[in-house]
């Protein structure tokens, strides 16, 4: 338990140094990540993959929301 608490306080420091445009999906992520991590006895390396994979998540989804608002405008110019 206290390795957990410990693991998650260092995410939770890293996330908060970090500008808050690179932790869009981060936080959700490292958490989810982090309790699984810990299940399995690596709360730590868990919370650092659910943050890259949130993280990943986020970019997607931005690009697909782009891509979406992007389409009337095409279809209006020509």
């Amino acid at each position: 338990m206290r390795q957990f608490l410990v693991g998650s306080a260092m995410v939770l420091t890293a996330l908060t140094v970090s500008a808050g445009a690179e932790a869009k999906g981060c936080i959700k992520g490292a958490l989810v990540g982090g309790v699984a991590g810990h299940m399995a006895g690596h709360g730590v390396l868990g919370a650092a993959a659910g943050c890259a994979v949130g993280r990943h998540q986020a970019n997607k989804r931005d690009r697909q929301d782009q891509q979406i608002q992007r389409q009337p405008q095409q279809q209006t110019a020509h």
